[in-house]
């Protein structure tokens, strides 16, 4: 799988910080993108270049690179959590990012190339800050939650690096900063800032009353350009001014102290940068303030209506100092205003270049600003549609790379879901208020502005039939709605055909199919209730919407998706998959459970199944399923010891357990919504929720089955699922019981002559599953049975009686538990099992006078009575 294809879109939670920087010689035009989201809602974008056209830098949960040329998004892998900060280099040259996972990782970029060129990883708590200080070489100041500050020294011309800890507390963004040169050159001058008040190197916090006058929260922090003195600013409006107690002493950080507060304005100040010899602050009003080194007003730009300031940055291209055409300042000697180009990002995605001189901004980005849900692809042109909460949709051509059309729905907002019907003509598009609007696929406007409302719960899921005539909706409710389409004159209108509240759960999937001796639309809905539900939509009507059928397809697991499975065997099947990493084929028709395999395992679930269209080039036999994971909540409890991944992936079809014909690669680091494939099978779109994201994946399927060549060919890969492979223990019992069996089946005493045989009856498999600590309930051997039994009927109409080693192994490691049993689900047994016996017992009572009803306590204390009566 390759990223060099993405669509990202900023959001509102998001906090870009942008520079622009000349133009360099002798270099290729490139555009970089990175885009992130923390705990402070913050986020940082770079230019890269001087010509508004050309890189510019943000953070999207992942590093991006944009070349101008096609506009096309790639991402640099690194980083697995979200991206709490960004820095970068004087030069433009070096990026610097870090994250608040578990294990943060701090990573220096090449900005030219997009590699990874130093990291520090495996660190026990997040990163809040990095700082680079521009010397010699880049010096990497990093503070974690909890832990003492770090220091990291990394030189661009030599892997020499070295570490320091001094004090305590949480960092909360990254920036670069050039210190003048005596400044510079002196040792482990820091600079960060904490959750708790701002700490300067070894400064005291600022005490409420030290000044009269309100303080606020702080927010961001410089050094003065003389180097002895350091601005914070607060967002009641005030500026903090910090200076020396002490000098510099070798490895020891300068004391300072705040000595005044300075009131600038009224409004909360968001921003606080340097550029030549101003101060420039951003405001919660959009505006934009110059002062002098006195904190003198120079000049503003209140003009732009913009939202809140999140960042701002200046060109590195210096501008003409004959002032000739430039606006004059504010003061009364209305002297040329004459400043660098800046670019800067408000709170609701939007980014704005400033052209200084003209004094004209131009609008770079504006994107989904709340969190987007729904994606959706064309079935017929290079088109993907998504949606936001904001209740924006927007359709885009993903391979031109630009905006075809957009739409802003009112007064309904929260896009949940969106779906084109399979002629292409319409987009279905579902609302947290419960309304539905069908629209036009290519001008995504309606001749009927009103949307359907026929339930008050949000809507999860949309289908459309394959003939375009009937469209479903599954709700939090958990109901599903039909709509039927019909002619009433020369118009089009979605009549109404019914309600069912089906399942006691939340629905997982809705699909329609068709049905095979009927060729009659079939709709299907599953649950978190373990239903598999089938509608009887011939004789739905006015009526309301009836069901046909109406069966438990899990007992222990909870199923997540399904798909139709693509026609590679003479039979149909539905494909499920389920929380405990299983994969499942039912008949189309009986429902009977087929075929189970040993699913995805890369840290999470499968949410998400999509078969991807088959090759007009390719093998016709050749099929490919794109699949996205979620994180574990309380519906997987056997990954104790396993990380909580969120990825996107492709699995080779047909399915038969060989973990190397999957692959998958980390997408949205906060989690991922929902999964769509392009028509030609070539792209696979994911849309990130939370962080207002859709990346663009294009599926390299050849390095998949390279990948899968390189994992051995037969049963190869299935002996690397046993403990030890085949040279161990496992399979050396598997081959002794199988043997066994042998033995047992033509009776121990006989002193006749033996026959050979490598097989066994499909009556002992059940004996030797429990012989090898394995022990399933009895649906699962009946599943078991069946799928050995019926394996070849379709193709012989005869059953299968028997079974080799060779597919008693690939059945073993195919039905039992990815993971083994965790200690938490032992737990739960017994704890289930003590309340069954409670409940038992205080049935009986009448029955057993002599009991008292100190055995009727909570299960610890009532199995701690039962052993003490025992002797346990």
């Amino acid at each position: 799988m390759s990223t060099t294809n993405g669509t990202s879109t900023a959001s509102d939670r998001t906090d870009a910080e942008t520079e622009d920087a000349g133009e360099q010689k002798n270099t290729e035009e490139k555009e970089k993108e990175l885009h992130d989201e923390d705990e402070k809602e913050r986020s940082e974008l770079y230019s890269l270049r001087e010509n508004i056209t050309d890189s510019n830098i943000y953070t999207a949960t992942s590093p991006s690179v944009i070349p101008k040329e096609t506009r096309t998004k790639t991402h640099p892998l690194g980083h697995g959590s979200p991206i709490t900060c960004l820095c970068a280099s004087e030069d433009r040259r070096w990026l610097v990012t870090a994250d608040m996972g578990q294990e943060s990782l701090v990573i220096v970029w090449d900005a030219y190339t997009g590699e990874c060129v130093f990291g520090t990883g495996q660190m026990k708590a997040k990163a809040r800050n990095v700082k680079l200080i521009s010397a010699q070489n880049m010096v990497a100041r990093i503070k974690y939650f909890s832990i003492p500050l770090t220091t990291h020294s990394w030189s661009a011309t030599a892997a020499l690096r070295f570490s320091s800890t001094t004090g305590k507390g949480d960092i909360w963004n990254i920036q670069l900063l050039k210190l003048p040169t005596r400044l510079a050159e002196e040792s482990f001058i820091r600079l960060y800032f904490s959750s708790q008040p701002l700490a300067l190197t070894s400064c005291k916090s600022v005490p409420i009353q030290t000044f009269n006058m309100v303080l606020g929260s702080l927010s961001q922090s410089i050094f003065h350009y003389n180097g002895e003195q350091a601005f914070t600013a607060t967002s009641a409006g005030n500026i903090v001014l910090w200076d020396k107690q002490n000098e510099s002493v070798f490895r020891q950080p300068v004391v300072r102290k705040a000595i005044k507060l300075v009131p600038l304005q009224k409004e909360a100040i968001t921003v606080l940068t340097l550029t030549d010899s101003f101060i420039v602050t951003g405001d919660v009003n959009g505006h934009i303030k110059f002062y002098d080194g006195n904190l003198k007003l120079i000049n503003l730009y209140n003009e732009f209506n913009l939202d809140p300031i999140r960042s701002i940055s200046f060109s590195k291209e210096k501008p003409s100092i004959s002032g000739l055409g430039c606006p004059k300042d504010c003061t009364l000697d209305a002297k040329p205003f004459v400043i660098r180009n800046f670019v800067l990002s408000t709170t609701h995605a939007t980014a704005v270049h400033v052209n200084a001189q003209r004094n004209v901004p131009q609008t770079l980005l504006k994107e989904h600003a709340e969190p987007l849900e729904a994606v959706a692809c064309h079935p017929k042109q290079p088109l993907v549609a998504m949606g936001s909460h904001s209740g924006t949709i927007k359709a885009w051509d993903y391979e031109r790379k630009e905006a075809v059309c957009s739409r802003v729905f009112q007064p309904h907002k929260q896009i949940r879901c969106i779906t084109y019907d399979p002629q292409g003509f319409y987009l279905a598009v579902g609302f947290a208020s419960g309304a539905l609007q069908i629209v036009d696929a290519c001008t995504l406007q309606s001749d009927v502005e009103e949307c359907l409302q026929y339930s008050q719960d949000s809507i999860t899921h949309i289908a459309f039939s394959q003939d375009s005539c009937y469209l479903a909706a599954a709700d939090t409710g958990k109901a599903v709605t039909l709509l039927h389409r019909c002619k009433e004159g020369t118009q089009e209108i979605w009549k109404y055909q019914g309600r069912y509240h089906s399942h006691y759960k939340p629905i997982q999937d809705l699909l329609f199919g068709v049905d095979l001796d009927s060729n009659q639309p079939r709709l299907l809905s599953l649950g978190m209730d373990r239903r598999l539900v089938e509608y009887d939509l011939q004789n739905s009507g006015e009526n309301g919407l009836l069901i046909l059928s109406y069966d438990r397809i899990e007992q222990s697991a909870v199923p997540t998706c399904m798909v139709w499975y693509p026609p590679l065997t003479p039979e149909h099947f539905i494909l499920t998959a389920s929380n405990l990493y299983k994969m499942k084929l039912f008949n189309a028709t009986s429902k009977m459970c087929r075929k189970t395999v040993f699913g995805p395992s890369y840290g999470s679930p499968v949410k998400k199944m999509a078969i991807l269209p088959a090759s007009k080039d390719g093998d016709p036999n050749s099929r490919y399923m794109a699949y996205i994971t979620h994180k574990i909540r309380s519906l997987c409890i056997s990954m104790s010891n396993h990380a909580s991944i969120i990825a996107v992936g492709i699995q080779i079809l047909p399915l038969d357990g060989n973990p190397h014909k999957s692959f998958a690669m980390i997408c949205h680091s906060t989690g991922v919504s929902t999964l769509a494939c392009s028509y030609d099978g070539r792209y696979a779109f994911t849309a990130g929720g939370q962080d207002c994201t859709v990346f663009s994946w294009e599926l390299n399927l050849s390095s998949l089955e390279a990948s899968a060549a390189l994992g051995g060919k037969g049963m190869h890969p299935f002996y690397n699922l046993l403990e030890g492979g085949r040279d161990g223990q496992l399979f050396k019992e598997m081959e002794e019981y199988f043997y066994y069996c042998q033995l047992q089946n033509q009776d121990l005493d006989t002193m006749e002559t033996r026959l050979v045989s490598t097989r066994i009856p499909l009556a002992d498999v059940p004996f030797l599953m429990r012989a090898l600590g394995f022990y399933p309930t009895e649906q699962e051997l009946e599943d078991m049975q069946n799928e050995v039994k019926f394996s070849r009927y379709a193709e012989t109409r005869n059953y299968v009686t028997d079974i080799d080693l060779e597919e008693f192994i690939k059945l073993y490691v195919n039905h039992r538990p990815a993971f083994g049993i965790s200690r938490q689900e032992l737990c739960n047994a017994f704890q289930n099992l003590c309340w069954r016996v409670c409940y038992q017992l205080k049935s009986a009572w009448r029955h057993l006078p002599r009991i008292s009803w100190g055995f009727l306590q909570p299960p610890r204390n009532f199995l701690k009575n039962m052993s003490t009566i025992y002797n346990i």
